[in-house]
């Protein structure tokens, strides 16, 4: 698999193209697998954030893309706003993909794509479920009825994929005739038909999908028409008694009557999945539930691989790489900033390539396991749904809670992951929160090892608490667009998948090295030029004015730049001053607290420019200085009068 993040063209001129459309946790990224095989690259759509998979079918040599999930045709967060520019930019065949217990809600979804005018394949996923649930769907009649192939696959075992293949080339050779299958016997239905004809324009989409939007009072499609001569006459009859509501009522009992004898539900006891998948959701019962979830995948991702692991690897990195590659040097190199540049304390070898290899990767790869188990269980979107109320307090939706959550473990790939959120407010408002005061697992580690006591630990913990919440309400206010939206569907909870599991993995774990280990070998080389040119000693001396400020020893300075290198590289240095009983008590819980808010390490503020533009993360980057050393100095006060 390949895999990248360069913004790349959508544009397959002479290409058969296919589209993967449907909504979120449905299966489509397992299908684009067994399509596709191991072959796919990822990228972003030219102008946003958002992620597109693309791949090849060779047995009829078309591309296959993998759109973000989306819902209906009218767009509403800018994942589904891309799905649909790229439906509208011209496709072959479209593939849509639905969870097969839950056809109910998304068939009006396949209609849509039909009206539209688009070649259309329905692929009724995840049969097994519905099947245990007791839903029958006959799929024959369904086919004949919207006059398109329905196809019934099982994903995660591979099933019905070759049928798909055939019913894809079948169309590739012949398209079919369409049906009208939205009924139309209505007021809105006569408006739908009036606006119709008014339309002279050619667009990807039918007129009557074109109408159909415009009554939904799609913002996208009323700019696309603006150049109708009758642009007008059109907006006026869209724009009277217009009642989007009403739109999506008339497909959905277009569907309904569609499903009439073609969907089959069978009373049947629940078993013992069913029961845990009910307590997953129960109001009082899920929260133990997700805290013990959540606490298990820290215990996995932050304990054994962001501590242990990372130990045992880094020590045998130390031993085996570094310090014989520092004695071949120091015997056959006589140039110091050569030396530099290759070895020593900041070369490219022992602190890039070691900080990729032997600190990142055994967090990311122990994250990248427990986070596919979550993912393929099926609990990854009940965690999510529970806390969507509390993160919406702070301008977030429930889907936030995975980035935070592996901030703990490592802030660059959180900031990386912050891509999965639904629009640009809720990404700042979450890698400024990561930035400003989510602790990375091993300077966790040092601030519980080096609080004077405990109490000291939980006023360090009540501080920076209190900052993030605090920093999330205001950036909420602050910070323009849309307010979070949460749609996310509850998949069965299922034991989880090993070959699954392993893919996604490895797919994650290749696209790891190829994204963030040129990041770190950029560092190496920026903290040498930084040295060679003094400005690492002129940096140690500024920073050691505002902590000499707030009550700290200057020797402060030093472990506020080893932060920004790295954080656990602070955290370390702030540990060998206390153990030289350099800090009393309150300075140690003082510097604790500035440290864990200080700006956010150099890899991660590399990330964040090429995630959320050189202007805002310089932006980021000055506030968390501020609040640094703003909190710090409250904090000082505080400990004056107590």
């Amino acid at each position: 698999m390949q895999c990248h993040s360069k913004s790349d063209d959508i544009d397959y001129a002479g290409e058969t193209r296919i589209v993967l459309v449907g909504s979120p946790n449905v299966g489509k990224s397992l299908l684009f697998h067994n399509l596709t095989g191991k072959y796919a690259t990822v990228s972003n759509y030219p102008g946003t954030t958002v992620d597109i998979t693309k791949g090849r079918i060779k047995e009829f040599n078309a591309i296959l893309i993998d759109t973000p999930g989306m819902y209906s045709l009218i767009a509403i967060t800018e994942e589904e706003r891309v799905a649909r520019k790229i439906l509208f930019g011209g496709v072959d065949v479209v593939v849509h993909v639905v969870d097969a217990k839950n056809i109910e809600r998304m068939l009006p979804f396949t209609l849509q794509l039909i009206e539209a005018g688009f070649n259309t394949i329905l692929v009724l996923n995840a049969m097994d479920d519905a099947e245990r649930l007791g839903i029958e769907i006959d799929s024959k009649l369904l086919s004949e009825r919207l006059g398109i192939p329905v196809i019934k696959t099982i994903a995660t075992q591979k099933r019905g994929i070759d049928e798909l293949k055939r019913a894809i080339k079948s169309l590739l050779q012949s398209r079919k005739n369409r049906k009208e299958l939205i009924n139309l016997n209505s007021n809105l239905g006569d408006r739908i038909k009036e606006i119709s004809k008014m339309i002279e324009g050619e667009y990807p989409v039918s007129k009557k999908m074109i109408a159909f939007l415009l009554l939904a009072g799609d913002s996208d499609t009323i700019e696309m028409i603006r150049g109708e001569r009758n642009y007008e006459k059109i907006m006026q009859i869209a724009r009277s008694e217009r009642t989007p509501y009403e739109v999506f009522m008339m497909v959905q009992r277009s569907a309904d009557n569609l499903l009439d004898g073609v969907l089959i539900k069978k009373e049947r006891k629940g078993d013992l999945t069913d029961k845990i998948s009910d307590l997953s959701t129960h109001p009082l019962i899920s929260i133990p539930m997700t805290l013990l979830s959540l606490y298990l995948l820290y215990l996995f991702a932050g304990v054994i691989g962001a501590q242990i692991l990372v130990d045992s690897i880094e020590s045998s990195y130390e031993l085996y790489i570094n310090k014989p590659l520092n004695s071949i040097l120091d015997a056959y190199i006589d140039n110091y900033w050569i030396r530099e540049l290759i070895g020593g304390e900041y070369g490219i070898v022992t602190l890039g390539l070691r900080y990729a290899i032997a600190i990142i990767f055994p967090i990311v790869t122990t994250f990248f396991i427990a986070f596919s188990i979550l993912e393929d269980s099926g609990y990854l979107p009940r965690v999510a749904t529970l806390l969507d109320t509390l993160f919406k307090k702070v301008g977030l939706s429930g889907r936030a809670v995975i980035p935070l959550l592996l901030g703990l473990g490592c802030g660059t790939m959180a900031t990386i992951v912050t891509r999965t959120l639904e629009n640009r407010k809720e990404r700042l408002i979450a890698t400024l929160m990561l930035a400003v005061g989510i602790p990375c697992s091993a300077q966790l580690g040092v601030m519980m090892g080096i609080a004077p006591d405990f109490q000291s630990l939980l006023i360090w913990i009540l501080i920076i608490a209190t900052v993030l919440i605090a920093t999330g309400s205001v950036a909420s206010k602050i910070i323009g667009g849309e307010e979070p939206l949460f749609f996310m569907e509850l998949p069965p909870l299922r034991v989880p998948n090993l070959s699954n599991v392993l893919f996604k993995t490895l797919a994650r774990l290749e696209w790891y090295f190829k994204e963030v280990l040129p990041i770190f070998i950029l560092i190496s080389l920026v903290i040498w030029i930084g040295r060679l040119t003094t400005l690492f000693d002129i940096l140690i001396g500024a920073l050691s004015i505002p902590s000499r400020a707030i009550g700290l020893p200057s020797e402060a300075g030093l472990i506020m730049l080893y932060g920004f290198f790295r954080r656990d590289y602070g955290a370390a240095g702030l540990f060998d001053l206390v153990e030289k009983g350099l800090f009393t008590a309150e300075q140690t819980v003082i510097a604790m607290v500035v440290l864990t808010l200080f700006v956010p390490c150099i890899a991660m503020f590399s990330v964040m420019c090429r995630e959320r533009g050189v202007k805002a993360s310089v932006a980021i980057f000055a506030i968390s200085i501020a609040v640094a050393f703003g909190v710090g100095y409250l904090t000082s006060i505080a400990f004056h009068y107590i």
